[in-house]
Formats: structure tokens, C-alpha cells, sequence
């Protein structure tokens, strides 16, 4: 029965080029499964990986303790709590629903890749700063408006945010693996680069005052007992009539709540929360009506289509997963300068090595329409193509004194750095090859 969330989290890894995937899945509020897919690292269930904005779930519900006790009301101004806060006038609901207008980041260098400051630094940067539309006329995420929803729960605790976390949801829930700082045996941050499939180590950056939107470290099965707060509440944590309160959206048009995410997927209706932060993503949704729920947590900085993930890992007939995809240890000397943006005319094409093959996939459409492969190696090396137009062709690299890749030539078709002039003979002196190269492949 399980067979099939393996599948399904294989094909998250091969298609979205993920170093390392992990998944869980709840059936009818028990957990029924534990999977892995991809090997940097070899993950294990005690690997922890960030959770990005599944954080501000929990953020939420810290509030939402303090509107259930009556010491906070949905409709106060944050400035009755924090008087030095930017945007004071935005009220706690609409910070949680991200319908008061502020700004979708705060001032300053990006956040989520450098090291955060305090609180008075925080609200000294974004002092001034003017709202991007008034209080319920859109929604407009907004991760600054978590940083202040975090520091009115510091100061109704009289404690840090952090704290708050740790002692009144982690601690009642039974969330042990569940981090501030990134564990030890964690999984490392990781960006792919497009074109050529390497990795690239991306910062674990504490980030202070942002905490609240972003911050945090799980499992999948620390995110699976979460997911039963959110849909029924907890006893000494929320209670059920406040849980079905966050998930009511916040407009008929808007798929968000106080402080989750609403989707209807498969004909189901979950609720729960995407993250992402540099070098992870992640996904959590269960449905309140059956409590199946599903957590997914990838190393990766894109790739992962993370509120598709009910729909993908739940299907009850997911399609047989592709090759595991591999992050490129070595590319082929033959190959060095040439994955990359090139254009066959005025189309662009986007040239990526996936470990085997060269892939020639057209930007506009996303398609890929050629391979090749390498045949040999080193100087003597030759690229074929092994599927599509330019099947049994080479594909010649021309390269400049310096050893520069000049343009590419296959078949006549000429590929350029750069979009086609008219006016200007193609690369090598052949100034019809473009313009002759018409076919359709």
C-alpha cells in the first residue's frame, strides 16, 4: 500500500532536482509511512531539515492562545502591545491573514540569507516605511508582519519567541525533534545550479528578529503531530473551536486563513503551510475532515512544488517514477562553458547536463526537444545526440583562442550567446546558417 508514496516521492526528487527529499503520511490521524528519496545527505527519520514559513503556524497559534485567554483581541492595533512598532495600526488579524497592507519583506539586506538583528534594530530599519495598500484591500504576504506578530507574543510572555515555542507547543505536543538552530546530523542547505546540475552550500542563518516567520527546524514526524493541532486544536494548546477558526479564509478570493494556508486539492480541503528558506522547502497540509496528512521536507532552494504535494504524494495511481536524479560530481571536459542560455535564432534554449545527458529544453515552453550524449573523453570526446531532431548528430563546440565556447553548431542549426542580428554574419563567418536552419524539430 505504501509502494505508492515511494513512487510519489521519487518523482518529486527526479523532477524537481532535489539532493535529498523526505516524506511522511498520516492515515486518518496515525502515521502509516516514513520515506526517502535522493542521497545528499542519506536521510534517516531523525534528519532534520528547516521548515521555512511552517514556522509562522506555530507563530499563529502562540496568538492565537493569547486571543483565547482574552488577553489579545483579533481587532487590536499591534501598537497597544508594542508602541515602537512600524505600521502600529495594523491589527493582529491582519497581520495573521496578511491583509493589512505591509510591506512583504523588511528593510535591509535580504534576511534569509544573513545574519538577523534584534528587535529594536528591526523596527528602527522599517520605522517610516509606508503601507503598500490599506488594511483589508488585498492580500499580500508579508513576512515582516510575522516578526511583529512574534514580538507581541514576547511581550505578552515576557519572554523570547523562541521560549514561548519551546514551552507552550513543542513541549505539550511531544515535538522533540522540532529546532531552533540546526541540529546535529541536519541536512545541509543546498541550491542546484540550473545548467549544470551542481550543488552549492547555502547559509543557515539565525535570523534574530525574523525568527518568527521562518526560522525553525523539523522532521516529518514532528510536522505530522503538528498537523493535528492545526486541524483539531490540542488540549493545553488550542482548543478545537479556535483551530476551525484559523482555517476560515480570510475573503471568498483568498486561499489563507490566521496564519494558514488553505487549498483544495484532489477534491479534498487542506489546510497547513508551505516554507521555504535558502537551500530547503517544505510542505504540510491534512485534511480536518479524514486527519490524513502528508509532510514533505526537501534540501533544496527550488524544485519542490510545495503546494502540490497532497495531490502528487496522495494520488491513489501515481505514474512510475523516472531515474533518481544525481547532483553532478564532475562535468565532462568536453563540456566546460557549454551548459548555459543559448538561442537558436531569437529562441532561447536552456542547455543543462543531468548527469548522463545534455538536455537542449526550450525556455518558453519548458519542453525538451533534443538530448546528447558524451561519447569518449577528454579532447577526443564527441557529443551526439541521442533523441529528438538532432538524434545521431554532433553538436560541435567552437571555441575562441583562449578556449572561450565561441557557439555551438549541430546540423547546420547554429546556437549564439546571444539573439540572432540580421545585420551581422553568424558565428564563424557563415552568414546564412542561422537563417537557413529552419526547420521544425
Amino acid at each position: 500500500m505504501t509502494r505508492r508514496y515511494d513512487d510519489a516521492l521519487a518523482g518529486l526528487q527526479a523532477a524537481g532536482r532535489l539532493p535529498s527529499v523526505v516524506g511522511a503520511v498520516a492515515e486518518r490521524g496515525s502515521p502509516a509511512w516514513w520515506g526517502r528519496a535522493g542521497a545528499d545527505p542519506a536521510p534517516s527519520p531523525e534528519t532534520a531539515y528547516r521548515i521555512g514559513s511552517i514556522t509562522k503556524t506555530l507563530t499563529a497559534v502562540l496568538v492565537l492562545q493569547l486571543a483565547e485567554a482574552g488577553e489579545v483581541d483579533l481587532d487590536d492595533p499591534v501598537g497597544r502591545f508594542l508602541p515602537d512598532a512600524p505600521h502600529g495600526g495594523a491589527t493582529v488579524a491582519g497581520l495573521l491573514s496578511h491583509t493589512a497592507g505591509l510591506p512583504s519583506e523588511p528593510s535591509g539586506e535580504w534576511w534569509e540569507r544573513t545574519p538577523g538583528t534584534d528587535r529594536a534594530a528591526l523596527f528602527s530599519a522599517n520605522a517610516g516605511r509606508p503601507a503598500i495598500a490599506d488594511a483589508g484591500e488585498l492580500y499580500h504576504y508579508s513576512n515582516l508582519g510575522f516578526a511583529l506578530l512574534g514580538a507581541v507574543v514576547e511581550e505578552a510572555h515576557g519572554t523570547s519567541w523562541w521560549e514561548a515555542v519551546r514551552t507552550r507547543l513543542l513541549t505539550p505536543s511531544g515535538m522533540a525533534a522540532t529546532a531552533y538552530l540546526p541540529p546535529e546530523g541536519c541536512a545541509p542547505g543546498r541550491s542546484v545550479d540550473h545548467f549544470t546540475g551542481r550543488l552549492t552550500a547555502e547559509p543557515h542563518a539565525d535570523t534574530g528578529a525574523m525568527a518568527p516567520a521562518g526560522q525553525l527546524w523539523s522532521t516529518p514526524a514532528d510536522l505530522l503531530v503538528w498537523a493535528g493541532v492545526l486541524a483539531h486544536g490540542h488540549p493545553g494548546i488550542l482548543g478545537e473551536a479556535w483551530a476551525a477558526r484559523m482555517r476560515e479564509p480570510v475573503a471568498p478570493a483568498v486561499d489563507y486563513g490566521l496564519g494558514v494556508r488553505l487549498l483544495r486539492v484532489g477534491g479534498r480541503s487542506w489546510v497547513g503551510h508551505t516554507g521555504s528558506m535558502p537551500g530547503f522547502q517544505a510542505s504540510l497540509f491534512v485534511d480536518p475532515a479524514t486527519d490524513d496528512a502528508v509532510a514533505v521536507l526537501a534540501n533544496a532552494t527550488t524544485g519542490l512544488p510545495s503546494d502540490r504535494v497532497p495531490g502528487l504524494v496522495l494520488a491513489v495511481d501515481p505514474p512510475a517514477p523516472p531515474e533518481p536524479w544525481r547532483p553532478t560530481a564532475t562535468l565532462p571536459v568536453s563540456l566546460a562553458g557549454v551548459p548555459g542560455l543559448w538561442f537558436w535564432g531569437n529562441t532561447a534554449y536552456s542547455l543543462e547536463w543531468w548527469g548522463s545527458d545534455l538536455r537542449l529544453r526550450d525556455v518558453r515552453t519548458g519542453e525538451v526537444g533534443d538530448r546528447f550524449v558524451v561519447a569518449g573523453d577528454g579532447a577526443d570526446a564527441r557529443i551526439i545526440g541521442s533523441d529528438g531532431y538532432h538524434r545521431g548528430e554532433g553538436l560541435t563546440v567552437h571555441r575562441d583562442a583562449a578556449g572561450a565556447v565561441a557557439h555551438l553548431e549541430c546540423a547546420t542549426f547554429v546556437y549564439t550567446r546571444t539573439p540572432y542580428d540580421p545585420a551581422s554574419p553568424a558565428p564563424g563567418g557563415h552568414p546564412d546558417t542561422v537563417r537557413g536552419s529552419e526547420n521544425v524539430f
